[in-house]
């Protein structure tokens, strides 16, 4: 990847549909999410759909899937695939990888999708996984990420799955508080942690977690710029100007959308550049 070719580093970029057709979620969560973002473009994007997207506008994409068969009963993307398929393009995808944190041999799992297919980290849905972050059954795991030096982008906040079904679909809100994620960065000071997305209802708690770990930084995805949360912007224009990254959400909110929108936001000169690629390019150690 030329690294100085690319205008910016978007962190948090779904794969919804593998090579075999399968898909991430099912029919009726895939169908809620859309019309909870209002989304227009296509919803099940492949991987070459990707990069060839991403290819086209200078932007590197952080690509990933979910695994959250144990919660959901719903087979899951191959990560190994995912990463595979996106070495075929490596000049804009990074393959983050993902595992269901119930499984017995989650960390061997984790360690094979690093050592053999090339993963640069793991994202977790602890909602839609239904998990408890801070569970101490899960140490293991992160144990072995942190010795294989990748990090871990946790979702924070509100989901957009299963919004506006009966129940939201069984998927509790509140696993994914970032104060849970706050023992996990207490306990594993190695680890290096992004909590995904602006955490409403819980944004103060996601501002002071990054503030107080060094191991700890927020990715922007999953909302317009123009309706962040004030203080989250004057964070990110400030003391945490070194720690929040550029995520889209992808294919729900497109990088274009995000784009126009976050020119608008009132931020010094100096900032935008930390949140679109650098901070990014020394998270993920791309350069």
């Amino acid at each position: 990847m030329d690294l100085g070719s690319m205008k910016a580093i978007d962190v948090h970029v779904h794969v919804e549909q593998d090579e075999h057709g399968g898909f991430s979620i099912d029919d009726e969560l895939m169908a809620a999410s859309a019309a909870y973002f209002k989304s227009t473009e296509d919803r099940t994007p492949t991987i070459d759909d990707i990069a060839s997207y991403y290819r086209s506008r200078g932007i590197a994409a952080v690509v990933f899937a979910v695994d959250a068969f144990t919660a959901t009963g719903h087979p899951p993307l191959c990560s190994a695939e995912i990463a595979d398929a996106a070495a075929r393009h490596a000049d804009v995808l990074i393959p983050f990888g993902s595992v269901d944190p119930h499984r017995p041999d989650a960390a061997d799992r984790a360690r094979r999708l690093v050592t053999e297919h090339g993963v640069r980290g793991f994202k977790f849905h602890p909602s839609l996984q239904a998990f408890a972050p801070n569970h101490t059954r899960f140490y293991p795991l992160y144990e072995t990420i942190q010795e294989l030096a990748v990090p871990i982008l946790f979702h924070s906040g509100q989901t957009g799955i299963g919004a506006g079904l009966p129940g939201g679909r069984g998927i509790k809100l509140g696993y994914s508080n970032p104060m849970l994620v706050d023992d996990v960065a207490a306990d594993f000071p190695g680890l290096t942690i992004i909590l995904a997305h602006p955490s409403v209802p819980w944004q103060d708690e996601a501002i002071s977690v990054a503030t107080h770990k060094a191991n700890v930084y927020i990715d922007l995805s999953g909302w317009s710029p123009k309706y962040f949360p004030a203080q989250l912007v004057r964070a990110s224009n400030s003391l945490l100007r070194h720690k929040v990254m550029f995520g889209s959400d992808f294919p729900l909110i497109t990088p274009d959308r995000w784009l126009a929108d976050f020119a608008g936001l009132d931020l010094k000169p100096e900032v935008r550049p930390l949140i679109l690629k650098y901070n990014a390019a020394r998270v993920l150690r791309l350069s």
